[in-house]
């Protein structure tokens, strides 16, 4: 690729920028483990993550998770105070929880990111970060690259914006937008092949897969026209 071709990188957080399981991962852990052994439940476990919480929405967890373990709360609504035993309540303790394991432990984002960041802010490349996490500002923040980001279409402005999440292509839309580029001239780096899939919608001039996991096989098929293993291998 040739980034004298395009004006603005719109990147993904989670996976893209920041290795931001991680720190969800230790979210998870310490609120359900705390609420778990509380009631003489068997402990939650890595396992538990990959099996009843990861890439679901923050309620739908809990909700899976505690019915693993045969327990039944009221639903509640999104509004009740983390420490209300209610579904939302639990969703909202774990969000607490989050933003708790962040300010303690911190995140680093990848190298190889910061590179691309670097170079890209460097050539006068406008830059927008696009991810469905309400807590991006924070996380960008905590790794110390807010500063290259004016523009943050996070689940906070998608939800206040009335955006369709990924794959559908708003939130990419609104952030070219919001930049004042084109999306001819605008390029998505995405790692999930919903956001891939995000980025062919919305006919962007190109779309990078970084294969964190997903397969470069897989990658392809959502509509990547390029696929890397780390930013630094398109560092100009």
């Amino acid at each position: 690729m040739d980034w004298n071709d395009y004006d603005a990188a719109l990147f993904d957080l989670d996976g893209v920028l920041t290795p931001t399981a991680i720190v969800h991962m230790a979210a998870w852990d310490e609120m359900f483990n705390a609420f778990l052994s509380a009631r003489g439940a068997a402990p939650y476990t890595p396992q538990d993550y990959f099996d009843h919480v990861d890439g679901k929405p923050r309620y739908d967890g809990v909700r899976d998770m505690l019915a693993s373990r045969g327990i039944e709360l009221p639903e509640g609504d999104p509004s009740d105070p983390a420490d209300t035993d209610t579904v939302c309540g639990l969703g909202n303790r774990k969000n607490d929880a989050f933003n708790e394991v962040l300010e303690r432990d911190g995140v680093t984002a990848y190298p190889g990111s910061v590179a691309l960041v670097e170079a890209l802010a460097s050539r006068g490349v406008k830059m927008a970060v696009v991810s469905s996490s309400k807590n991006a500002p924070s996380v960008l923040e905590a790794a110390g690259i807010d500063r290259f980001f004016p523009v943050v279409v996070d689940g906070r402005v998608a939800g206040e914006d009335g955006l369709r999440g990924k794959p559908a292509p708003d939130t990419f839309l609104a952030a070219a937008d919001r930049l004042g580029v084109t999306r001819e001239r605008a390029v998505v780096l995405e790692d999930a092949t919903s956001g891939v899939a995000a980025g062919r919608a919305g006919d962007f001039g190109l779309v990078v897969g970084v294969d964190r996991g997903a397969g470069e096989t897989a990658l392809v098929a959502a509509g990547a026209d390029v696929v890397v293993t780390d930013l630094q291998e398109i560092v100009p």
